[in-house]
């Protein structure tokens, strides 16, 4: 899914306090000998760009190499990602991207790359999507907002057609749920949720990191359930999805580091996750609503894969398709 731009003085503040000097490793052997740049498959000031320019901070101390950071953005993150996969593998072109990279690989059919030409070196963060309502509303949860509408046809809020929290949504309503949803596409995050306070829809369909947490803390937005495992520090008052008759289903955005697929860079991995197990990094992404991601390359690959899979199969159902 995308990760759209969210609160940006949330974001620059996490930006500022999370870049930190941690504990130096040894340098590597032979590599790297050269400058490492890393991609972002977005604008500057989404969490995507802001956690690359983290973990580019951290890895350059680390790693005791330049470690640059250029946005690439454009076509959903594809313009970033082909570009990436078509890189030499020698572990000096690096792509940050998100969700968008496992759910376009289904979604939009000319590309000009696979998912299968690049390798996922490190997850670093994911934040689970959600749905929230204006305070106005009384329902306290999904099952309590369908049964409010008395049978008609639900308006909901994204930041976009294909977007992760655009396909979740509208899943969720269709197979899970089993009632009419109408998708109304907003372009951006930022107009979708001020729609919904507006009460110019019925739902917001977005990823709770940044602007939707900070509004539902705010008491702008009503959190009605997040699509997790268990219940969101940031938001711990909103129930998950399991908890209202629906097990199994959990969604997410996230952010993660890709290499051209000839390329398996263990010393990438463990520097990457050397940042992120900060606990001061991990405070601050908790803060905002994501969830920090330490894994192996291989258990991030595993990860990834299973992304793919998983978001295939609801663009699939759903029967949506960009050329």
């Amino acid at each position: 899914m995308f990760l759209r731009p969210t609160t940006r003085h949330a974001i620059a503040a996490f930006a500022v306090s999370a870049i930190l000097a941690g504990a130096k490793g040894a340098p590597a052997q032979t590599y790297p000998a050269n400058r490492i740049t890393i991609f972002v498959a977005f604008a500057p000031g989404g969490f995507a760009d802001t956690m690359a320019r983290v973990v580019a901070q951290g890895m350059g101390e680390r790693l005791h190499q330049n470690v640059v950071v250029e946005n690439r953005a454009g076509a959903g993150g594809n313009i970033a990602a082909a570009l990436v996969a078509h890189s030499p593998a020698d572990g000096y072109t690096i792509l940050a991207t998100t969700t968008a990279l496992a759910i376009n690989e289904t979604l939009i059919k000319n590309k000009q790359y696979s998912a299968k030409d690049l390798k996922a070196v490190a997850m670093v963060a994911s934040s689970p999507e959600t749905l929230s309502t204006s305070p106005s509303n009384p329902a306290a949860d999904p099952s309590g907002f369908i049964k409010s509408m008395n049978a008609r046809v639900i308006n909901f809020a994204s930041a976009g057609v294909g977007t992760g929290s655009h396909i979740e949504a509208e899943y969720f309503f269709k197979f899970l749920a089993k009632v009419p949803a109408q998708h109304i596409p907003f372009q951006g995050g930022s107009p979708a949720v001020n729609a919904t306070i507006g009460n110019q829809v019925d739902l917001l369909a977005g990823t709770l990191a940044g602007s939707v947490a900070a509004q539902m803390l705010a008491g702008k937005l009503k959190g009605l359930g997040v699509a997790a495992e268990k219940r969101a520090s940031a938001v711990p008052n909103v129930p998950t999805y399991a908890e209202q008759g629906f097990p199994d289903f959990m969604a997410s955005s996230w952010v993660g580091l890709f290499a051209p697929a000839a390329m398996i860079l263990t010393t990438l991995n463990a520097a990457i996750n050397d940042v992120i197990k900060s606990e001061e990094v991990q405070a601050k992404l908790t803060a905002v609503g994501f969830d920090p991601i330490l894994a192996s390359q291989a258990h991030a690959e595993m990860m990834f894969n299973d992304e793919v899979k998983k978001w295939g199969n609801m663009v699939d159902a759903l029967h949506l398709s960009i050329n």
